[in-house]
């Protein structure tokens, strides 16, 4: 494999991990509490995109293309769930209290997919034809540029939803301080459940794209929960820039010092790159709410 198709493949995991961190940053800027589940929703969203592709009509061309607004509006759904039953109820307990009903709603995600789909490894439908594609001698797969081109068109429509929409304003009002959100009459609670359910939308999303190259298990979500929580440390608490590029940079190592070193090397050198970031700037690369680190 060539150094340019290594870095469509790097770019295109990397891609899929930003979904992943922009769901986790948003919630972690709405609620200043962790999602803990954000790993297992990436592994129900691929799981849901498997179990629903019989149903897609065979006359039907780009199955993936089509399952991925329904996976992400089923998805958000959960997410409304998700908010109503491990964070509504405990907001004015401490933190830890979302941390644990979010793990706790993890593992119930977990062991109800082990249930439904078992332990096999599972793949969804590719959003193209799943071929490849030769862009002046470069052979890439077709999947890897769908989803690149996919998860930029989410994350655009993100920066679109929230720096020039009045929903987006009422957003980010609600991150930077719920109290004086409510105070202006900005209906908190609902702005809250709102980005829940993007957030879970996005990891919809993003465990279907990962669910056709990758595959997807019950057991995914651990890995998925940490890369964003590394992602996110990385980048720096709160920005999504930030989120974006730690994602980049985990699926650099992942796909390009693998295939020169090997995989573990490749994920030992991640970590210590965490820990020279993390000594020289705490604060993460992009310098942005250090206050909300737990």
């Amino acid at each position: 494999m060539t150094t340019l198709q290594l870095l469509v493949n790097g770019v295109a995991l990397g891609a899929a991990y930003a979904l992943v961190a922009l769901g986790f940053v948003l919630v972690l800027n709405a609620t200043a509490a962790v999602n803990f589940a954000q790993g297992d929703l990436v592994m129900a969203g691929g799981l849901l995109a498997v179990a629903l592709a019989p149903h897609i009509p065979a006359h039907l061309p780009l199955p993936g293309i089509v399952l991925l607004p329904v996976v992400m509006v089923l998805m958000a759904g959960l997410g409304l769930l998700l908010a109503a039953a491990a964070y509504l109820p405990l907001r004015r307990r401490p933190p830890v209290a979302v941390f644990i009903s979010t793990i706790a709603a993890g593992i119930i995600l977990q062991n109800g997919a082990s249930v439904l789909f078992g332990p096999e490894p599972r793949a969804a439908p590719p959003l193209l034809t799943g071929g490849t594609l030769d862009l002046g001698g470069l052979v890439v797969a077709e999947q890897s540029l769908a989803i690149v081109v996919v998860a930029a068109l989410l994350i655009a429509g993100q920066q679109w939803l929230f720096g020039r929409t009045q929903l987006g304003r009422r957003l980010r009002a609600t991150a930077q301080d719920p109290e004086m959100a409510r105070a202006c009459g900005i209906p908190v609670t609902t702005m809250i459940l709102t980005t829940f359910a993007l957030g879970t939308a996005f990891a919809g999303a993003a465990g279907l794209l990962l669910a056709n190259r990758y595959f997807v298990t019950p057991t995914a979500g651990g890995d998925l929960i940490l890369k964003a929580y590394i992602a996110v440390t990385i980048g720096g608490w709160g920005s999504v820039p930030g989120a974006v590029a730690g994602a980049l940079l985990i699926a650099l190592f992942e796909v390009g010092v693998s295939s020169v070193l090997s995989y573990p090397v490749a994920l030992g050198l991640l970590y210590a790159t965490l820990l020279v970031i993390l000594v020289a700037r705490p604060q993460g690369l992009f310098g942005e709410a250090a206050r909300r680190r737990a």
